[in-house]
């Protein structure tokens, strides 16, 4: 079994697709280690703030298998991919795949976007703080600690929702 990490992010009916993102994946894959939630703005377009958050669980998909997979949830959310920067329904990313370092196609891991932005690097330090990037070899946290970008701010949102 692979331990695997994905993010989550919406844009559009965000508490809806977040939820209905994490069930598919516990009925999937079982239970899964969360991240909290955070909400920041769009990153590179104007938008509607996002929710994210940060996922583990174990898979014995494929890298492949697993990113088909994430993309086909995205799609049943309404999810369009244009090739551009826009709100969405759904975004899930595989940013990690055991410790394996991956640049085919479209598929690149570990994903730049650990090192990027705030609202990736931060939830996965939170749910895996002693794991090491497999390409740097630095822990989640002391790569947090050392993150410098202030104007991606992000703030914790109570989840699940309250009705």
């Amino acid at each position: 079994m692979a331990q695997v990490y994905v993010s989550i992010g919406s844009n559009i009916d965000r508490e809806r697709n977040i939820g209905l993102a994490l069930q598919r994946l516990a009925d999937d894959f079982g239970p899964l280690q969360q991240s909290s939630v955070y909400e920041s703005e769009a990153v590179g377009f104007d938008s509607a703030p996002f929710y994210n958050l940060v996922v583990g669980f174990e898979t014995d998909d494929s890298p492949e298998q697993l990113q088909d997979y994430l993309h086909q949830v995205e799609a049943s959310s309404g999810r369009e991919r244009t090739g551009s920067l826009t709100a969405r329904t759904l975004d899930l990313d595989l940013l990690l795949y055991d410790d394996r370092v991956i640049s085919h196609g479209r598929l690149v891991l570990p994903r730049a976007d650990i090192t990027r932005y705030a609202f990736v690097l931060y939830p996965l330090a939170e749910i895996a703080p002693d794991a090491r990037h497999p390409v740097s070899g630095e822990r989640y946290a002391d790569m947090w600690a050392a993150f410098d970008d202030r104007r991606q701010v992000l703030s914790r949102v109570d989840w699940p929702p309250q009705a």
